[in-house]
């Protein structure tokens, strides 16, 4: 089979109390879904754990055997609740400590008599794990097998997805097209139905907004063949032509 027709699909595992409390609102997901959109990796499942390392390891174990790439985010810190890493070497059965090549980027990074234990801790992972560089605040993540471990702040985190793209091996660019209209889902629902059976290799989805006081519906269609995104998109409009329902744009 042609590696450009396989399914790769992906994961994210959101390691964290403070998204499961509400305190945090996760972007992660946002910035790490449209990454892989671009590299031809769909995104299939997310799920948010809090930090206790029964449900990393149960988690993890899981999700790896029935997804190409896994990523988790969260946990890899230097504070005593991070427990992503120790949970990942149980996960996988893996020897538990100082990274050698961690630690020496550390010790660079804030230099001998500024690298304290709490610093240091972030050094330690799989110590047969390989590193995702962080050239944000120098704190590598990691990599065991297809399991992709990440740091929780955004900022941080997307300025080490750069460092992923020649580690990642995806198939087509997933595509996306959007029309917005002015009406409600429950007038569309069955045409869409139709239009969804006719064109069953692209996903459409409808959603529901409000803005500047009108209410409308964003249907999204998603394909990695570009082709059949502009038949269906066609098809769409056609529909809501033929329906007088008037259209607010593409976006």
């Amino acid at each position: 089979m042609n590696k450009n027709k396989q399914k790769v699909n992906a994961a994210i595992v959101i390691i964290g109390n403070e998204i499961l409390s509400g305190r945090t609102q996760d972007v992660n997901v946002v910035a790490i879904s449209k990454w892989l959109n671009e590299l031809g990796v769909k995104l299939e499942e997310v799920r948010v754990i809090p930090d206790i390392e029964v449900s990393i390891i149960k988690t993890v174990r899981e999700l790896k055997k029935f997804f190409k790439y896994v990523f988790t985010t969260g946990g890899i810190g230097p504070t005593h609740d991070d427990i992503t890493a120790k949970s990942i070497a149980k996960a996988f059965h893996l020897s538990y400590g100082y990274h050698k090549e961690a630690y020496a980027i550390l010790e660079k990074y804030y230099g001998k008599k500024n690298f304290t234990p709490g610093r240091k801790k972030m050094a330690m992972m799989p110590i047969k794990a390989s590193l995702i560089l962080n050239p944000s605040s120098g704190a590598p993540g990691f990599i065991v097998d297809n399991v992709y471990c990440l740091p929780g702040v955004p900022s941080i985190l997307e300025s080490m997805l750069g460092g992923l793209k020649n580690k990642i091996k995806g198939g087509k660019k997933i595509l996306t097209e959007t029309i917005s209209a002015q009406t409600i889902e429950s007038e569309i629902a069955k045409a869409l139905e139709k239009i969804q059976h006719k064109f069953n290799k692209v996903e459409i989805g409808s959603y529901p907004f409000f803005r500047l006081g009108k209410i409308g519906v964003s249907i999204v269609i998603r394909s990695d063949d570009k082709k059949k995104i502009d038949d269906c998109y066609k098809k769409i409009v056609s529909f809501l032509k033929m329906r007088k329902i008037n259209m607010v744009g593409k976006k």
